[in-house]
């Protein structure tokens, strides 16, 4: 096991952060930029956006975030959501992106992800599995954000996946997601098991057991998580202007943060910290493990 990542992901519906749970009943937690920097200056090893609802309209969003990001906050940056071709990839980079994640245009043209890799090399390429356990135990794919069904059985996918050539795999369990049940490891490690390229598990953090077994239990390189870091972020970051928020839906946490009893109060620098207890190396963190 080498040194773990720590990947801190941002879901944005227009120019607001969100988080629901099975990536449905999104509430607004803020703006993006704000706890970019915040997990920035935390010690996030990079970050991850992704346009929750950009392949359900057909667009993505994020340029003018991602310019915004990139200018200040110097981790590697991804980001996903509605790219379906190499001119939407090109146009994410010029923003100032330093990979791009592909789902939903992956499933539907596997060969994007070939001649993407081919022009932008594979380490800038990463390909999102959204998995769903169906009641016969086994996993499938699906697409726009969970909410379409593919039929594809999610381990020979990630074997196409790295046939295709791509980098990464970032691995969502849209059962998990969101709930602080820790993650899918049967999933994580169903996947691990059969390619060679970095895994990231994604979905069910609520503190840092949770991110150890997926560690040592999955065989996972990266931790992608979200709520497990909102949900304690928005009581340090400024308070916000409510009146900017009365057009987005659901905006009560933000009206009034609180605790959600599933998820502990952990902050990344308090994660790798104890992750590096625990045994697991962590970048910025050089206790050595005897």
């Amino acid at each position: 096991m080498g040194i773990q990542r720590i990947i801190a992901r941002l879901d944005i519906k227009g120019d607001n952060l969100v988080k629901g749970i099975h990536l449905e009943g999104l509430r607004v937690l803020g703006k993006p930029w704000s706890f970019a920097k915040y997990y920035y200056e935390n010690g996030a090893d990079e970050l991850f956006f992704q346009d929750v609802v950009a392949s359900l309209y057909g667009r993505n969003g994020l340029n003018e975030i991602v310019t915004q990001t990139a200018k200040e906050i110097f981790i590697p940056l991804t980001v996903g959501g509605g790219l379906r071709t190499i001119e939407d990839i090109i146009d994410v980079f010029r923003h100032g992106a330093d990979k791009v994640s592909l789902n939903s245009a992956a499933i539907k043209t596997p060969n994007l992800i070939e001649e993407a890799v081919r022009i932008f090399g594979s380490s800038n390429i990463v390909v999102t599995i959204e998995a769903i356990k169906q009641k016969n135990g086994k996993y499938l794919a699906y697409i726009d954000n969970g909410r379409e069904h593919t039929g594809i059985e999610v381990v020979e996918w990630a074997k196409k996946v790295e046939q295709l050539g791509a980098g990464e795999i970032l691995v969502t369990s849209v059962d998990r997601d969101g709930t602080g049940l820790g993650f899918d490891i049967e999933l994580n490690k169903s996947i691990t098991d059969n390619v060679n390229i970095p895994i990231i598990a994604h979905g069910g953090a609520s503190n840092v057991d949770h991110i150890e077994s997926a560690f040592k239990e999955a065989d996972v390189d990266a931790i992608a998580l979200a709520s497990i870091l909102h949900y304690s972020a928005v009581q340090d970051i400024e308070n916000v202007n409510q009146s900017e928020y009365q057009k987005e839906g659901n905006i009560d946490f933000i009206k009034k943060p609180r605790k959600f009893k599933n998820f502990g109060m952990e902050s990344i620098e308090s994660i790798k910290s104890s992750l590096s207890n625990k045994g697991i190396k962590c970048r910025g963190i050089y206790k050595e493990v005897i």
